[in-house]
């Protein structure tokens, strides 16, 4: 077998096995990945590749690799039991601001400049460092702050508003292919997709991706992005239409002369009124 071949079928052969083997280890190494993930991840591909392209021996390489992957694999169990264990090999997060005041001996303890603290604030457009209250170092270098009260973006808790329970949009549709999965998920079907869609005249082979919301407004994206299509406007036509039907109840009982018929449309109009009131922030 030529050389460059076995080269290529070995290191295909390893793709697979340090795939496996990283998967074991958990998720944790690709998502947040301390110093001790990224160092054990760089050792277990340079064993791999040694073995690829013969710089030890397959037994020897396939050992240290086992031995390394079994190592890490007991020192991830270990570190979900024990927070002392965790805090050796992963470190321990730090606070470095308190009550508005940096800790310089924390960023001096983890070898952190103030130019270093500010470009970690502007990551998360924090550019005015007197409006931290707090700052906390993560054992994986990242910073986290929280703003000082008044700094803080109001929300409508804040406000006392109520608002309805968010649900994460459903693709409906993706590359031209209606998905049903979905559509069932919400209680909807390809009728009411292909209905929704004759409505903006567009058909689902034109289609790149579209979405359906908790509302049920469908938003598309085409393949030809010269198209312009309509904005959804299920909202605001269900607003206008309680608007409206709001102010015939009104006309209604300005020109009746009965009374229990002018107080019932009265009493509708008011009624109605409240809830346009309490719906109108989640319908614009």
């Amino acid at each position: 077998m030529p050389s460059w071949l076995e080269i290529i079928i070995r290191s295909l052969s390893f793709i697979v096995v340090v795939i496996f083997l990283t998967r074991m280890l958990g998720r944790k190494m690709a998502a947040r990945m301390t110093y001790f993930d990224l160092i054990y991840g760089i050792v277990i591909g340079m064993i791999a590749a040694a073995i690829s392209i013969k710089l030890v021996d397959v037994l020897s390489g396939v050992i240290a690799l086992l031995t390394w992957s079994l190592v890490g694999i007991g020192l991830s169990y270990l570190s979900l039991k024990s927070k002392g264990v965790r805090d050796l090999i992963h470190g321990r997060e730090a606070v470095v601001i308190k009550h508005g005041k940096i800790m310089e001996d924390q960023l001096k303890k983890m070898r952190f400049s103030p130019e270093d603290l500010l470009q970690q604030l502007r990551h998360k457009q924090i550019f005015n460092l007197a409006d931290v209250e707090f700052a906390v170092m993560e054992s994986n270098g990242e910073i986290n702050a929280l703003l000082k009260s008044n700094r803080q973006p109001i929300t409508p808790k804040l406000l006392g508003i109520q608002t309805a329970v968010e649900t994460g949009a459903q693709t409906v549709i993706l590359d031209g292919n209606i998905i049903d999965e979905p559509l069932t998920t919400m209680g909807l079907n390809r009728g009411w997709l292909r209905t929704e869609l004759e409505k903006i005249g567009v058909s689902p082979e034109n289609i790149f991706l579209a979405q359906v919301d908790a509302m049920g407004e469908l938003y598309i994206d085409l393949f030809d992005d010269s198209i312009q299509v309509p904005k959804p406007t299920a909202k605001q036509l269900l607003l206008n239409t309680l608007k409206q039907a709001k102010a015939d109840l009104d006309a209604y009982s300005l020109d009746t002369d009965h009374p229990r018929a002018k107080q019932m449309y009265e009493q509708c109009a008011r009624e109605l009124s409240s809830v346009i009131y309490d719906v109108k922030h989640l319908l614009k």
